[in-house]
């Protein structure tokens, strides 16, 4: 009875072929383990047994007509990708030899002498969504459909729309979209109108990245719109005014709360998906990627009784996952924490946590002020965004409670600044405000592809970052794991301000953050320039990453140790950009 997988009966055909070796048979033992044999080998074998070509696909670029001239539906079913057209047959990559019935089916529909090459199946499935577009082959099924025509002019077609967007192919199509999003560690997810096309970007590692889809994608823009709308229980009838959802999905064993946000543009309705993994795994204080003194300090505020401590940065920047870690270190069953937010991206055994519901009228202030007469000795705050939200969360910290919260600055100074522009007197800010912790995010290093930089520039910007000349500056690549872009995760770098009693006095006289930035850093606040800048000389990221994410305040300080800092800064920028380095800012 032949295998019904080809490649397994390939490879009994090998072992058998190497046990009738008596060499190889007294190498062998019923307890020996069969030696491992990868797929790409496993298909050269067979490519030199049946004289078929090979192309493990590194770097093909198919001409787009000849895609074109193939059905996508069957192309991705039968995983089969046209490469190029040569001595009158075209070349079509497949990875399994022996099942002819796709190749069969092209050569009937197009009338095109096909010769099948072998090549990876992981690398033919990256190829043809990279080729083809995601959801190529659904889209295809909608086209061969008749009596389906979607159409959203001013209202008109309106029945045609929603039937549409109920179409099994434009949801397997918005799956596909969501599914695909999550395995590439998307944090949003764009769809963009214009005039002749839909585009779809999905922002991975903080930056956005157009995805490949099907030219004959915008014919159907209607419909996609219609279906999200219908997953985040919005009404698909309103076409004119900004709405608001939430799906709540579940994916592999993984549930994933997406933010939905619909807003009427020029040319259609554009929507951005936020994604929030929320069985994501919280790591340990230490794994924070804080340095020495800074996580010492963070140690320390956690043992307060009673205090403000506030994470600020942009939006997607891991304040949350920060302020997460921070409680699940002092989560016991001695203490009560409480949290409120917006929405719970995180659950934590043992933590009671609140789920913020404007429509239901349960707001950060109403909430708040239920919260302190459940006796908690620990509040987080999911953002702190108005006055109200602010003053209720001082007085919580001076009534004897560990008050953690998130606040919206590109600085840890400019968040004592923020407070009092809210409207909290300064001598409240002053003696509830325990210590600030700013973050953002930098691309971290493919470790598949990063190489050390040995030009000019980086020997400079060792010399001014005070590194032995044997340690080595890495730049980004970009290869087939990273997707060229020669990066793979992010890193939190950090600014940490401790509230001196010299910084408690300059809140009272309302000084600038200026003065206060200055004041921390007398007592040792290391900027976020110069946290970023410890990264790239431990080789995790690049000097234009830390360049990218932070602005230069280094030019600012009077900090003698900080010049080196600026210098390098200036190294990179006049690198990057050439001629710029001394123009005005």
């Amino acid at each position: 009875m032949p295998a019904d997988n080809p490649l397994e009966a390939l490879l009994g055909r090998m072992v058998a072929e190497r046990q009738l070796s008596a060499a190889d048979a007294a190498q062998f033992s019923t307890a020996s383990p069969l030696p491992e044999t990868s797929e790409p080998d496993i298909l050269r074998w067979l490519a030199s047994e049946y004289a078929v070509a090979f192309n493990p696909l590194d770097a093909i670029a198919p001409e787009k007509d000849l895609l074109a001239a193939f059905p996508a539906r069957i192309l991705l079913r039968e995983e089969l990708l046209p490469l190029r057209q040569t001595h009158g047959h075209v070349e079509v990559a497949t990875a399994r030899l022996f099942a002819t019935q796709g190749l069969d089916a092209l050569r009937s529909l197009t009338g095109l002498r096909l010769q099948a090459v072998l090549a990876p199946r992981d690398a033919l499935q990256r190829e043809l969504k990279k080729h083809l577009g995601v959801g190529a082959d659904t889209l295809g099924t909608l086209e061969e459909e008749s009596g389906l025509q979607v159409v959203d002019d001013e209202g008109v077609g309106d029945t045609d729309l929603d039937n549409a967007a109920e179409d099994a192919s434009i949801i397997r199509f918005v799956n596909q979209v969501l599914r695909d999003a999550i395995e590439l560690r998307a944090s949003d997810i764009h769809l963009e109108p214009f005039e002749t096309e839909l585009r779809i970007r999905y922002r991975i590692d903080g930056v956005l990245q157009e995805v490949p889809v099907p030219a004959q994608i915008k014919r159907f823009q209607p419909a996609i719109v219609s279906r999200v709308k219908i997953l985040s229980h919005l009404n698909i009838a309103e076409k004119r005014l900004p709405q608001d959802g939430r799906i709540k999905i579940r994916i592999d064993d993984a549930e994933v709360d997406i933010r939905v946000s619909v807003i009427p543009m020029l040319h259609g309705e554009a929507v951005v998906m936020r994604l929030l993994r929320q069985n994501s795994t919280l790591r340990g204080m230490g794994d924070l990627g804080l340095a020495e003194r800074d996580l010492k300090s963070f140690r320390r505020v956690l043992a307060l009784p009673h205090g403000i401590i506030l994470v600020t940065g942009p939006t997607g920047s891991g304040k949350t996952s920060t302020l997460y870690t921070a409680l699940n270190a002092i989560n016991d069953a001695d203490t009560k924490i409480i949290t409120i937010e917006d929405p719970i991206e995180y659950q934590l055994k043992g933590v009671n946590q609140i789920q913020v519901s404007e429509k239901s009228g349960l707001s950060f202030a109403r909430g708040l002020r239920a919260i302190l007469r459940h006796d908690p000795d620990v509040l987080l705050i999911g953002e702190i965004r108005d006055q109200e939200t602010a003053q209720i969360a001082v007085q919580a910290s001076l009534t004897g409670h560990l008050v953690f919260s998130t606040l919206h600055t590109n600085d840890a100074p400019g968040a004592l600044t923020r407070l009092v522009d809210m409207g909290v007197e300064p001598y409240l800010v002053a003696s509830s405000l325990e210590a600030v912790l700013a973050q953002c995010l930098v691309r971290v290093l493919c470790r598949h592809c990063k190489q050390p930089d040995e030009s000019p520039t980086a020997l400079a910007l060792k010399s001014e970052l005070r590194l032995p000349a044997s340690q080595p500056l890495f730049k980004a690549v970009g290869c087939r794991e990273c997707r060229q872009t020669g990066y793979h995760g992010r890193r939190a770098i950090f600014e940490w301000m401790d509230t001196t009693q010299e910084i408690r006095r300059l809140i009272l006289k309302n000084a600038s953050s200026g003065e206060i930035r200055d004041a921390a850093r007398r007592h040792g606040m290391r900027s976020l320039s110069e946290d970023g800048w410890r990264l790239v000389a431990e080789g995790i990221t690049t000097p234009e990453e830390v360049l990218r994410v932070t602005k230069d305040q280094s030019a600012e300080e009077e900090d003698p140790q900080s010049q080196p800092k600026a210098k390098a800064a200036e190294i990179v920028a006049a690198s990057t950009h050439p001629g710029d380095a001394h123009s005005p800012s």
